[in-house]
């Protein structure tokens, strides 16, 4: 993969990273709020729990995609990016356009998720 490419690649996953990392603290911020306010009735607790149950579902999974993220960094500056996990050839361009922190490419992604099942 080319220094431009990489360069591309690096500035996505940087500001995805940006994202997710305000996404969470403000999730967190959120959650916290609700933990402090005084609730009247059940529906009142229902609806706090209900919203905590969702909010948590949704930064575990950023916190997922930001572990990839960070792992997807670590290769460019060591000099793996782009380089399926399981077969070891390269990660189609368009593939990594459309999710830069891929492991796998299109053949092997559908092998990992057939054996998940």
């Amino acid at each position: 993969m080319q220094a431009s490419e990489l360069e591309f690649f690096k500035e996505i996953l940087e500001s995805r990273k940006e994202q997710i990392e305000k996404n969470i603290n403000g999730v967190n911020d959120e959650l916290n709020g609700l933990s402090s306010l005084e609730l009247n009735d059940e529906g009142d607790h229902a609806s706090v729990n209900n919203n905590s149950m969702v909010e948590s579902a949704i930064v575990e999974q950023q916190q997922k995609e930001l572990n990839e993220i960070m792992v997807a960094l670590g290769k460019i500056s060591k000099g793996g990016y782009g380089i399926c996990e399981m077969c070891e050839d390269e990660i189609g361009f368009q593939r990594l356009k459309v999710k830069p922190h891929a492991v796998y490419c299109i053949d092997c992604r559908e092998i990992a998720e057939k054996s998940k099942k």
